[in-house]
C-alpha cells in the first residue's frame, strides 16, 4: 500500500514514451492500485495513433502528441519504446533533460552504459534507472528488478521500489543479473502460459469441457505458486508432498521428466537470457 502521505507530497508527474503492451501494463497498474493520484498524473505518446486514441477514451490520462511534451510536462520518463529506439528517442529528448528527470527504461537488453550516453547524463545530470518488469503488473502481480545507474540516488531508488511494488514485487540488482531476470520473469509469462495451454489440453484430452480445463489449470497454477511464495517451502518439498507412492501424481511427474520438461525450462530461461544479452550489444 502507498502512504497518502508520499502519493500527496513526493509523486512526480510520470511520462511514458512509448505506450504498447508493457507501457499500458504499468499504467493500468499504477491506476488500479492508486499509486497516481488520479489519471491527471500520468504523461504518454505512442506513435501509434489509435493507441493514444484508445488509452486516452479507456484510462483518461493525458496523451501527448510529441515525446518532448511528455518530457516537458513529466519528471519521471518511462521509456517503454522497442530495444531499437531507445537511442533514436534519447537523442530527440536530450536536449530537454536536465537534473529534474528520472529516466525509467524497461527496453530488454538495453545496458545502463547505453542509456547514460544516449542522455548525456554527464552533462544533463539526468539520473538513470534499468527496470525489467513484466506484463502481470496489469493485475499487480508483476515480478521485476531494477538497477541502478548514473547519478541516480537512494530516494530515486526507494521511489522506483514504491512504484514497482505498487503492482507487484520489486528487487534491486547489479546490473549484470538484469538479463537472467529478462530470461526468468521478463519472459516467463509466456511460458507459463504455454503450461497452462498445456494442461487444458491434457484435461480437455481426458474429457473436460474446455471452459472447466483452462479454469482448473489456471487456477492450479495460481494456487501452487502462493504456497511457494506463503510456506517458503522448497517446490521439490511440495512437490513430494503431492506425490504417494504408486499414486497418480508420480505418473504424470515421471511422464513431464520423460518429456523433459524440466530441461526445457532451464534451456528457455538460459536462451532468452542470451538473447537479452545481444540485444544489449547492439
Amino acid at each position: 500500500r502507498v502512504s497518502i502521505f508520499f502519493r500527496c507530497y513526493t509523486m512526480p508527474k510520470i511520462g511514458f514514451l512509448g505506450c504498447g503492451q508493457m507501457g499500458e501494463a504499468l499504467v493500468k497498474g499504477m491506476i488500479t492500485t492508486n499509486f497516481v493520484s488520479g489519471p491527471c498524473d500520468i504523461y504518454a505518446f505512442d506513435p501509434f495513433p489509435p493507441q493514444m486514441d484508445r488509452l486516452k477514451e479507456e484510462l483518461k490520462i493525458n496523451c501527448c502528441t510529441t515525446n518532448l511534451e511528455v518530457v516537458t510536462n513529466s519528471e519521471i520518463i518511462m521509456l517503454a519504446v522497442k530495444p531499437n529506439v531507445v537511442g533514436a528517442v534519447l537523442k530527440e529528448i536530450q536536449p530537454s533533460l536536465t537534473s529534474k528527470h528520472l529516466i525509467v527504461s524497461i527496453a530488454a537488453g538495453v545496458t545502463l552504459q547505453t542509456l547514460a550516453e544516449g542522455a548525456d547524463a554527464t552533462q544533463t545530470g539526468a539520473r538513470i534507472i534499468r527496470v525489467m518488469p513484466n506484463t502481470p503488473c496489469m493485475v499487480g502481480m508483476s515480478a521485476s528488478a531494477f538497477a541502478l545507474g548514473a547519478n541516480a540516488t537512494t530516494e530515486d531508488s526507494s521511489l522506483i521500489k514504491t512504484l514497482l511494488e505498487s503492482v507487484g514485487v520489486a528487487f534491486q540488482l547489479d546490473e549484470k543479473l538484469l538479463d537472467a531476470v529478462t530470461g526468468l520473469s521478463g519472459s516467463g509469462p509466456a511460458y507459463v502460459y504455454m503450461f497452462i495451454e498445456a494442461l487444458s489440453d491434457g484435461g480437455v484430452r481426458a474429457g473436460l469441457p474446455r471452459n472447466v480445463a483452462t479454469a482448473l489449470a489456471a487456477q492450479t497454477v495460481k494456487g501452487a505458486a502462493e504456497m511457494v511464495l506463503t510456506t517458503g517451502k522448497h517446490p521439490g518439498a511440495l512437490k513430494d508432498a503431492v506425490t504417494s507412492p504408486g499414486g497418480t501424481t508420480i505418473e504424470g511427474v515421471t511422464a513431464l521428466e520423460n518429456g523433459g520438461l524440466r530441461a526445457a525450462a532451464i534451456d528457455a530461461v538460459t536462451q532468452a537470457s542470451r538473447r537479452s544479452a545481444e540485444l544489449g550489444k547492439k
